[in-house]
């Protein structure tokens, strides 16, 4: 399998996940201006990454179908939740609300003129996300309460966490008192694939 990445980006919760599994798997770092190239656009016509091309040459895209697929094609690693529906069903809870609102709330904090052309109106925009992000903390907060992990068991969606997490510090986005988010983060931090992971983007 080869995954093309850009640091630090959410491709980062794809390239933990392949660490976790333990499987032989190379990278690629996709250069910002290289997005739009046309060789990269045949493989996402999006210009965005992650891109998994599998070893047989199949290309997925889309970080939650990457994630799920790695889940499914390596069962042994039990990061697709337990066995049950429910279990199953508790990995795309969270792994839903990481991608269809966690993330997109971060767009007006790393791209604002996409919202609004006035630079002056940009700091009111932010402080508004970043408002929005700390009632999705605090909610994430509150689940980690009495488990270790989104799903209850390590899975897919832990590594998505750990990265909106670094965005949000990286932003400016008040983080203080979730005690429990604090926990998660230091043991993602303490775990060797996740340091494998990041040492090999750089970060």
């Amino acid at each position: 399998m080869k995954l093309y990445y850009m640091p630090g980006v959410c491709s980062l919760a794809t390239h933990i996940v392949l660490e976790w599994i333990g499987q032989p798997y190379q990278i690629e770092e996709v250069p910002r201006a290289e997005l739009r190239s046309p060789e990269y656009l045949k493989l996402n016509p999006d210009g965005v990454v992650p891109v998994l091309v599998d070893n047989d040459g199949w290309v997925l895209t889309e970080n939650v179908a990457i994630l799920n697929y790695l889940a499914d094609c390596f069962p042994k690693a039990g990061l697709g939740g337990d066995v049950t529906p429910r279990g199953r069903a508790e990995v795309n809870r969270w792994l839903g609300f990481l991608n269809s609102d966690v993330h997109p709330a971060f767009k007006p904090l790393f791209r604002p003129e996409r919202f609004i052309a006035d630079p002056s109106q940009h700091g009111g925009l932010q402080d508004t996300a970043r408002t929005k992000l700390r009632s999705y903390f605090e909610q994430l907060d509150a689940r980690l309460e009495n488990v270790d992990w989104l799903a209850g068991t390590r899975s897919v969606a832990d590594p998505y966490l750990f990265v909106v997490q670094r965005w949000a510090k990286a932003k400016a986005v008040d983080l203080s008192g979730l005690d429990h988010l604090d926990r998660f983060v230091h043991r993602m931090h303490a775990d060797a694939s996740v340091k494998a992971a990041m040492r090999a983007e750089g970060i």
